[in-house]
């Protein structure tokens, strides 16, 4: 099963953000280290405007950070396609133009899972399944993907 990284994920894993969810994050992506992850590219976009400007990062520094995750994941590209069917999004369920841009990019990466503390956690999409890690009750497909890294 595929997961979806979103750029909040990526921000808290990268340190930013309050000590609980830093923590929790990179417990998650060391618990994920041999799952199959994607990161949209719109995340990465937006990981290195929130390290250069929330974060206080220096430019190169960011950039680094950015490479690193290009490294580590598979990045899927956002494509005319994506954003048809991002606004379709918009219009039918009201959601955030970004936000539906990288839930269709998750779709179009083959993703089951787009994890992220944004959005609405159980909504659908494509047969893309939103989940927030850091909820109390872990979504059921959340603890298959972790239950299969534990069994490898």
């Amino acid at each position: 099963m595929r997961a979806a990284l979103d750029t909040n994920l990526l921000v808290y894993a990268e340190g930013f953000g309050d000590e609980a969810r830093v923590v929790a994050i990179r417990l998650l992506l060391d618990q994920l280290r041999d799952a199959d992850l994607m990161v949209p590219l719109q995340c990465l976009g937006e990981l290195y405007r929130v390290l250069t400007g929330k974060a206080g990062r220096p430019a190169q520094e960011a950039q680094e950070a950015v490479l690193a995750w290009m490294d580590a994941y598979p990045v899927v590209e956002s494509s005319a396609a994506a954003w048809r069917g991002a606004m379709d999004l918009c219009v039918a369920h009201q959601l955030g133009s970004w936000d539906s841009l990288v839930l269709n990019v998750a779709a179009e990466g083959g993703a089951r899972l787009l994890l992220t503390e944004d959005l609405h956690a159980g909504f659908s999409w494509r047969g893309v399944k939103v989940v927030n890690p850091l909820a109390e009750d872990v979504d059921p497909l959340l603890a298959q993907l972790l239950g299969a890294r534990s069994c490898k």
